[in-house]
């Protein structure tokens, strides 16, 4: 249960640079380009005379070609040639060129990083609609990068984006409920949130479902339905969730308890670097709880987890006189 508790907490420390997984998206999937290129011949040569006269359309394709287009086009990236149009078709306010713009500036690809104007730009973008760029901004007042925090700026912004579906503003407005930051805190208006990022498939927001329905917070409490939420989490690969499924067939919650299921589940997590998983991988092979005993293999998990600075491995190593 610990554990369990443990990793709840680091979530909630956590969830505010979970949501700067939009600062590093671009605008429109890679596929879109492909199709941009296939209606102009597959001929960048094409695309470039349009770039050149003018055309914004062109000129964001021309940026997409030098930004990540390598593998598709021949063409090396060049960062430089990527901003240089870019910036072209934002100044004729194409908004995806825009937010792809802020995203060269944030990260100081084919410029000097400058998050000022990071910002300026997906303001623009935001204004002219893009959820991405809304997203993104929120993150920005959020935590105060580039800008002066103000949370009720951000929450504006996430909720622009969430309510154009964007589900990472979604999953941003069911952290900011939950904790009370920025608002007074709901747990039935964080669930709403969630289950609106979670229904578009948003990991991480299907593992809060999970943690929702096991706790009863905002909901009534269903161990079996958030053992199904966990399991749409974990079959996507998030570590938190693979743990606390191994958690619920441990203690028989939802679910009959099978031990060997949850060393199964506990070792996914573990082999992704868990230290709550691996801690307690290392008290099932301790215990031959669901594995066949071994001393030599609790203890190897138990330094991978006490490396991690977590306590209850820390604490079993003590207890057997080892290091980590």
């Amino acid at each position: 249960m610990g554990g369990r508790l443990q990793q709840v907490a680091v979530l909630f420390m956590l969830v505010f640079f979970v949501a700067c997984d939009v600062l590093v998206v671009e605008a429109e999937p890679l596929d879109a380009l492909r199709q941009y290129l296939d209606q102009n011949n597959n001929s960048i040569e094409v695309v470039r005379a349009k770039a050149q006269d003018g055309d914004a359309e062109a000129q964001f394709n021309m940026g997409r070609v030098y930004d990540y287009g390598e593998s598709f086009t021949g063409i090396p990236n060049d960062y430089a040639e990527a901003f240089k149009w870019y910036r072209m078709a934002a100044e004729q306010d194409y908004y995806l060129a825009q937010h792809n713009l802020a995203l060269m500036y944030y990260h100081g690809k084919g410029t000097k990083q400058n998050k000022s104007e990071a910002v300026r730009w997906w303001t623009k973008a935001a204004e002219n609609g893009d959820p991405l760029a809304q997203c993104a901004l929120g993150y920005s007042y959020m935590v105060g990068d580039g800008v002066k925090q103000n949370k009720s700026e951000a929450i504006k912004w996430w909720m622009k984006a969430a309510e154009n579906g964007d589900a990472q503003a979604q999953y941003s407005l069911g952290c900011t409920y939950d904790n009370g930051d920025g608002v007074e805190q709901d747990s039935y208006e964080a669930v709403k949130w969630y289950r609106k990022a979670a229904e578009q498939n948003h990991a991480r927001a299907q593992f809060m479902m999970g943690v929702m329905y096991y706790n009863g917070w905002g909901i009534k409490q269903n161990k079996p339905e958030a053992l199904r939420w966990y399991l749409k989490a974990a079959e996507q690969g998030l570590a938190d969730a693979q743990n606390n499924i191994g958690i619920m067939y441990h203690n028989g919650e939802g679910v009959e308890r099978d031990s060997s299921e949850a060393v199964r589940w506990y070792r996914k997590a573990a082999d992704q670097g868990l230290a709550v998983a691996q801690s307690n991988l290392g008290f099932m092979y301790d215990n031959g709880d669901g594995v066949r005993q071994n001393k030599s293999e609790a203890i190897k998990w138990w330094r991978k987890a006490a490396k991690q600075g977590d306590k209850n491995a820390q604490k079993a190593l003590r207890r057997n006189g080892k290091k980590w």
